[in-house]
């Protein structure tokens, strides 16, 4: 792999790096905290993803990092894994690493597939309801984080789920006695007094635990809203809503210093300065990220099997986010990124990352827009902004722990308000039905049931409704019709003289379009209530591809006509439907090659003929 660095524009790198660095501070930190596993994680994340995947990918002026999708998905796995683990972040921490981990092999594995120039194909319909649905997911997600209120520490709601942690908690019991052959039925008696011995501390951790996975994500915040409505902490709120009006009004002022940063700055200085107390987002240290190395074996496979899915959609996830960004950046340089040298990129980036225990991310937009306005020209760049993220880490790092957590809540609603599609949202009365329809749907999916399942059920219905309003317009311009019949504007010019002599003995049948499942059968019926005629002339001009059912089709008609005791001859036949019929025996076994006319007028002959007289 050729790293083709190139430093005649290394003062516009040395600018759009910090540039895209300082911006990217405040927003690592944000996703961490949602993430689950704190404002280090997305640190780490943003230092080890920013460098490696710029040194490795194929889009010069990409600045990667954690973004907000790919946070989305991984909150949803680190809830998971924490939810078996009882909570507990160190516990759970090798699985949830080593499910980021694959998630970047599978990145790698589909640059080395050549996946990355498929990517093009997904709908934008699908886009859009998939960013709306984030910025539902960002906002909602965020409304606990904001007005101070944390489930895990409602003494009330915890006591709740008491009784169901100490089921679980006897259950590991009984289980790891089963493993080890200690436990026997004559012991059942004492094991089911175990719980006697179960330390109340462990309950509480537990309990804690359950009460957090319950109240997390949408569903669970959206129930919660009774609760958080009567625990507001309106020191919380105010920070929030304060760094909410800086950023936006910030923007207006100016756009030469990020509003993100200048808000984080004002209202972290000001809570340091004016309040006694409030919560800020916890240590970060300031020392060179520790490798992991308990990701290969810390684990148990059966914690980590059902996740697999979920670190290819991952995978997918990040693969689509980092290509989008990569066509933006090509649009803005007047240049062509590499594909599947930019997956590989971000699979070794995000797979570093999560070695060093940072949460995954990708392509970011924002970034890489600040990083080409900034003077940015190649990946030195991206790199450079890792590299001032790890300096900051090692500098600043007990600084950056007095950030209140709730600035950091205020940063991500504003992210989520701003990665919405509001361009699709705007136009949604113009859009045909079935793409708002598919739109919707995706939105609703993403938000209250998955991301991936989102995205899967777009990209079917979208393939749906495709291959109908595909297999509706060849209808539409495919005609059967008697020659006697023609006008004009029905008729294809070289059959205009034939029709005066055939009258309808003919018929003639223009496929417009390829020939497959989706309109296979409405071409059986097309064929399947003729009057009595002696030869039908189905023209191929127009047809470039058929596949297996649309030749079955095809197959099924001319037997039908057949059995009519009409004739069958094609026009035009060439390429990929004429190898296809070749290779099944449509063609001689049907239909003899002399039947097959290189064009109509070739056809036209034959027919004035065989048939003008009779």
């Amino acid at each position: 792999m050729k790293f083709g660095f190139d430093f005649s524009h290394l003062k516009g790198d040395i600018f759009g790096g910090i540039t895209a660095g300082i911006v990217a501070l405040p927003l690592a930190l944000a996703f961490g905290v949602q993430s689950g596993m704190g404002a280090t994680a997305g640190l780490y994340g943003a230092i080890f993803i920013s460098f490696f995947a710029a040194l490795f990918g194929g889009t010069s002026t990409q600045i990667s990092g954690p973004t907000a999708p790919m946070t989305a998905v991984s909150m949803v796995i680190i809830a998971g894994l924490l939810a078996t683990n009882d909570g507990d972040l160190n516990k759970a921490l090798p699985a949830i690493l080593m499910v980021f981990f694959l998630a970047g092999v599978f990145q790698i594995l589909f640059g080395v597939l050549k996946i990355g120039k498929y990517i093009r194909y997904i709908p934008y319909p699908v886009i859009s309801g998939f960013m709306t649905g984030i910025g539902v997911i960002i906002i909602i997600t965020q409304i606990n984080p904001m007005v101070g209120y944390y489930a895990n520490e409602d003494e009330e709601y915890v006591k709740q789920y008491i009784p169901q942690a100490e089921l679980v908690i006897l259950e590991k019991i009984i289980q790891e006695q089963s493993k080890d052959g200690t436990l026997a039925l004559k012991d059942m008696n004492s094991t089911t007094n175990l719980t006697e011995a179960i330390k109340y501390e462990d309950i509480i951790k537990s309990a804690k635990g359950i009460a957090a996975s319950n109240a997390s994500g949408v569903n669970g915040t959206i129930k919660q809203l009774g609760r958080t409505k009567n625990n507001i902490n309106y020191i919380d709120l105010l920070m929030g809503l304060l760094t909410i009006v800086i950023i936006f009004g910030f923007k207006k002022i100016t756009d030469a210093v990020p509003s993100t940063l200048v808000a984080l700055l004002l209202v972290s200085i000001g809570a340091y300065c004016l309040l006694p107390e409030y919560r800020d987002i916890g240590n970060i240290p300031s020392e060179f990220p520790l490798l992991h190395l308990d990701v290969f074996y810390g684990f148990n496979f059966a914690d980590i099997a059902p996740y697999l899915f979920t670190a290819v959609s991952l995978a997918l996830l990040g693969t689509i986010d980092s290509l989008l960004t990569s066509i933006v950046a090509d649009n803005m340089t007047n240049t062509r990124h590499k594909p599947d040298q930019e997956l590989v990129g971000q699979g070794i980036g995000n797979s570093i990352a999560a070695l060093f225990g940072g949460i995954p991310g990708a392509g970011a937009t924002i970034r890489t827009v600040i990083n080409i306005k900034s003077g940015g020209k190649t990946k030195i760049s991206g790199m450079i902004a890792g590299v001032l993220l790890l300096v900051i880490l090692l500098a600043l790092g007990p600084i950056a722990s007095k950030i209140p957590a709730a600035v950091l809540a205020g940063i991500l609603v504003t992210v989520g308000i701003g990665v919405m599609d509001y361009k699709g949202l705007k136009h949604i009365r113009q859009l045909p039905k079935t793409e708002v329809f598919v739109m919707l749907i995706v939105l609703i999916l993403t938000v209250f049931v998955g991301l991936i399942e989102a995205v899967f059920v777009g990209l079917m219905l979208s393939c749906v409704l495709f291959m109908k309003n595909i297999s509706d317009v060849i209808e539409k311009r495919t005609k059967v019709i008697p020659l006697s019949e023609f006008i004009p504007e029905l008729s294809w010019s070289d059959e205009v003289d034939t029709m005066k002599k055939l009258g309808s003995k003919v018929y003639i049948k223009h496929l417009d379009g390829p020939l497959f499942f989706g309109f296979a059968s409405r071409f059986q019926n097309l064929t399947s209530s003729l009057p009595d005629v002696k030869v039908v002339v189905i023209r191929m001009d127009k047809v470039p591809y058929v596949d297996q059912s649309g030749l079955y089709a095809m197959e099924n008609a001319i037997l039908d006509l057949h059995d009519e005791d009409i004739k069958v001859v094609f026009t035009n036949l060439h390429g990929q439907p004429l190898e296809m019929f070749k290779t099944f025996d449509i063609i001689p076994d049907l239909i003899l090659s002399e039947y097959c006319f290189n064009d109509f007028k070739e056809c036209s002959e034959w027919l004035e003929k065989n048939f003008v007289n009779e």
